[in-house]
């Protein structure tokens, strides 16, 4: 087989990650401090695929190429391919036709993480040449998912988002095919919700008698599209990570697995980790939690926080609760007034959610 290229597709408004991503791209929110975008980059590269396309939105292209680049300080040579609208994931194939050309690719989701990489996968294509082989995983409600229906090991339908699912088993996002999937894909009708689905596109492939294989994922799997699953994953991350101290430790109790990036200070604290400080950090009079990414240039100031993720520059400041399961966007300030009359201020912008004690 010929060399393969990747295609990573980070379009999409990302509405289910709202407020935070109303000023930045869906696949840029971190997990354990690195774009969720960069995983998928670092997974490709792994299995020996560095040669990558990235699809793009005219929204957030260029905060993308901002932050990857030519793709060379993570071992690949990207290119980028603007979508101009998101007509569904088979129209992004179509518009990266003249950058694939006649390279068998692998197709994968920029806001997907997956535990293991996809190297099994990009063997298993190698080897047995399938026009199209997709990745599955058991999940407890596959009605939201593409699903696939199977007889023995042989794929035999596909059906995006089933009121009455054939099997639990939903498509991952990431997919390998052949340049056969370009005739597929402009084929098929784009379907109620006006989109080229990539689900309709692989069934086409079956139902023309193409070869299609499937993958079952070995370890976990998630999409990162709304708060609970980026905070899963950041927790499933951050259990894998080895401890590192390159900041200054002053005076605190730093137990379990925790990186303190260079830079960070960390004064009259308690850290319990798993756990990740960023670099620029200051961390002081504060008790930090298990499974919480606190970012570059952040504060965390008397107060109490615990599986939550904040982003570059946000500060935490003498709350008088613990804060918990919380995403905090770029440069957000959360703290509690001093004197009378104890008040609640703030300014909050669309699509946020606050909860009070």
């Amino acid at each position: 087989m010929q060399n393969l290229k990747g295609l990573i597709l980070s379009g999409g408004a990302g509405t289910r990650l709202r407020p935070i991503t109303h000023t930045s791209a869906k696949q840029l929110v971190p997990v354990a401090n690195k774009p969720v975008l960069f995983y998928g980059i670092e997974a490709l590269v792994a299995a020996g695929v560095t040669e990558i396309g990235i699809v793009i939105a005219p929204e957030t292209g260029g905060e993308i190429q901002e932050t990857v680049g030519d793709g060379s300080e993570l071992g690949a040579s990207v290119t980028y391919i603007e979508q101009a609208q998101p007509l569904g994931l088979a129209h992004a194939v179509l518009t990266a036709e003249e950058f694939l050309g006649d390279s068998p690719f692998v197709m994968y989701l920029g806001d997907n993480l997956l535990r293991d990489g996809i190297t099994d996968l990009v063997a298993a294509f190698r080897e047995h040449e399938p026009e199209a082989l997709i990745m599955l995983t058991p999940v407890l409600e596959p009605q939201h998912y593409g699903v696939a229906e199977l007889d023995g090991e042989r794929v035999v339908r596909l059906v995006e988002k089933p009121k009455d699912p054939p099997s639990n088993l939903a498509l991952v996002g990431v997919y390998m095919f052949k340049p056969s999937v370009f005739a597929a894909a402009k084929a098929i009708e784009a379907s109620p919700r006006g989109e080229l689905e990539i689900t309709d596109t692989i069934q086409y492939l079956i139902d023309q008698g193409a070869q299609v294989e499937q993958h079952l994922v070995k370890g976990w799997w998630k999409d990162t599209g709304q708060l609970e699953d980026m905070l899963a994953a950041n927790r499933l991350v951050l259990e894998d990570i080895e401890p590192l101290a390159a900041g200054e430790v002053i005076d605190s109790t730093v137990e379990g697995r925790v990186v303190i990036s260079e830079g960070a200070i960390v004064e009259r604290t308690t850290i319990r980790g798993p756990a990740v400080v960023g670099p620029g950090a200051r961390v002081t009079d504060a008790y930090v939690g298990p499974y919480t990414a606190i970012g570059p240039d952040c504060e965390v100031i008397g107060s109490e926080i615990e599986h939550s993720i904040l982003l570059r520059g946000a500060k935490v400041r003498h709350l008088a609760s613990r804060m918990e399961a919380s995403l905090l966007g770029r440069d957000v300030t959360v703290s509690r007034s001093d004197g009378l009359p104890k008040t609640i201020r703030m300014m909050v912008g669309d699509s946020s959610e606050l909860t009070l004690p």
